[in-house]
């Protein structure tokens, strides 16, 4: 009678003490998770708890801090202001379906600036998921469609160190954006191996023949032009911009709705802001016989237009680091690739003809204090500021006096929302200052933008940061307004914002506030505002 034998567990194709070492490696999901998070420098956590996050949190780890917004699209604008000063992806936590369905709006303006954020959603246990149970999310990876660039709910607790791994790289690959992981409640204690981080290019070389003919064309060009957008500012392309205008004698404009500053607008060679309109952008470049459109889609359009989309007779070549954005320009020639390196093929190759030097923009006048203005402020904001000041912009009827009065002159000192969307820019000027703590943080915002994220305030307050919230209060959504005119409404019915105290609501969460209602008056509370290490926020009602 033959002996059974004890089954063996060890596999048999592995030599015992391999499985001891790999025995030892093993970590809990929650574990792998953080290393990964360490290693890519994600050791911010963007968030607003819910019972199915949790359990990520067990035992949160020293070097790791925790910035808490009171409502989700509050975390993402933090965040969204946070990654695009620092270049590298911030890590949003986000509950279930309602806390990322609170986050979308925010989350499609990080899609439109590029942002690359890693968003983490808790979902309900695998156990349970069948049985649909309270505040769980049903189709997770969907719902935050089209504005993530890639979304997982892995299929096993030991992938999700492998998601987090692809989400870090794919929101970090152009064009940068927002990825999106699904995690389960009861998945942070299973036990998975690590895994561990690699290196993967970020960078685009666009064709060399398509760069040489068209640093050649730029070269013969009589009168060329430059049109800037965000992505200079994205890939840090800013002196190589100013060296290549300086080179060719171009002159530079700004892309329409530009979400970042991209060149100097006190240089010689400025010429202004494009407008969002098929006609005025070719009015505008109208004469330039060689354009080339940097880091910007061709073009940005707000209202109806009919025509070309370029002057004719003119050559337009675009370069862009998103292949969809090339793929529907509808003219010109459109090479992919990062700005940075574009640029510099293009000033490697230069051998431009002599031109000489265009003539400089006409500045605005220097108001004196009198009414009141939005055009007023802006002025006294830019006279007023410190030095390497960051301005943060939200106030959409204000735009075009920022534009003439508030001139954007050193790298990396501005931005704004590219979707258009309200509740950007408060918080996202707070992930700025989190950023760069030794720099003064300016947030423009009108009155009606202010209050899609006025909770911000409240974050602001408990990290000490030192930005200053400038309200500019005209009691309305102006621009509702402006585009009533245009579609010929004799009303414009929910347009109006009375009586509501801007001063309180900042005192209520713990920031400083001022009121300004006068030339007078107003440049003592923009000082004074300025002056302070933690925020402040002036309410100013113009005229």
């Amino acid at each position: 009678m033959s002996k059974t034998k004890t089954p063996s567990t060890r596999p048999p194709t592995r030599h015992a003490k391999e499985q001891v070492a790999e025995s030892t490696q093993r970590l809990t999901v929650r574990e792998a998770v953080f290393d990964l998070f360490r290693s890519f420098g994600m050791t911010t956590v963007f968030g607003n708890p819910g019972s199915t996050e949790l359990p990520m949190f067990k035992e949160f780890p020293d070097d790791f801090r925790y910035v808490l917004g009171l409502q989700e699209s509050i975390v993402l604008g933090m965040a969204d202001g946070f990654a695009q000063t620092n270049r590298r992806p911030a890590l949003v936590n986000l509950h279930s379906s309602a806390g990322v369905g609170h986050a979308l709006g925010n989350l499609f303006t990080a899609y439109r600036n590029q942002t690359p954020l890693v968003v983490t959603a808790g979902q309900q246990a695998r156990s349970i998921m069948p049985l649909e149970p309270f505040l769980f999310a049903q189709q997770a990876t969907d719902f935050p469609k089209p504005f993530v660039k890639w979304a997982c709910e892995p299929a096993r607790a030991e992938d999700v160190p492998a998601a987090i791994a692809r989400a870090y790289y794919v929101a970090m690959q152009p064009p940068r954006g927002p990825t999106f992981v699904s995690i389960p409640i009861d998945d942070w204690e299973r036990v998975c191996m690590p895994v561990a981080p690699r290196h993967v290019s970020d960078s685009i070389r666009g064709d060399e023949a398509m760069l040489d003919a068209a640093a050649k064309a730029l070269d013969k060009a009589a009168r060329p032009a430059i049109i800037v957008g965000a992505g200079v500012a994205r890939d840090d392309a800013w002196d190589e911009v100013i060296a290549l205008a300086e080179k060719h004698q171009a002159q530079v404009w700004v892309a329409p709705f530009s979400s970042r500053n991209s060149f100097p607008e006190d240089h010689r060679l400025f010429a202004g802001f494009l407008t969002p309109a098929r006609e005025a952008v070719v009015a505008a470049l109208s004469g330039h016989d060689f354009i080339l459109v940097l880091g910007a889609p061709v073009f940005t359009y707000h209202i109806e237009g009919f025509g070309p989309c370029a002057p004719e007779g003119s050559t337009l070549v675009q370069l862009v680091d998103d292949p969809t954005i090339a793929a529907w320009a509808p003219v010109g020639t459109a090479i992919v690739t990062s700005i940075k390196t574009g640029v510099g093929d293009l000033l490697a190759r230069a051998q431009p003809r002599v031109r000489a030097a265009p003539k400089p923009l006409v500045r605005p006048r220097k108001l004196t204090g009198g009414k009141l203005t939005d055009s007023y402020l802006c002025q006294q904001i830019a006279t007023l500021r410190p030095k390497g000041a960051v301005i943060v912009e939200e106030a959409p009827s204000t735009r075009g006096p920022m534009h003439d009065h508030l001139p954007m002159i050193d790298r990396d000192t501005f931005y704004t929302c590219a979707s258009g969307g309200l509740g950007h820019a408060l918080p996202a000027a707070i992930g700025v200052a989190l950023a760069r703590p030794k720099d003064k943080v300016i947030a423009l915002l009108g009155d009606g933008s202010s209050m899609y994220a006025i909770q911000g305030l409240w974050s602001a307050a408990q990290l000490g940061l030192s930005v200053t919230f400038i309200i500019v209060k005209n009691g309305r959504y102006e621009a509702l307004y402006e585009f009533g005119r245009r579609f010929g409404l004799d009303r414009t019915p929910g347009a109006d914002l009375p009586e509501i105290d801007f001063c309180a609501l900042a005192r209520g969460q713990g920031v400083a506030a001022r009121h300004a209602d006068s030339t007078a008056d107003l440049d003592e509370a923009l000082l004074e505002a300025f002056r302070m290490k933690g925020p402040s926020l002036v309410e100013v009602s113009v005229e």
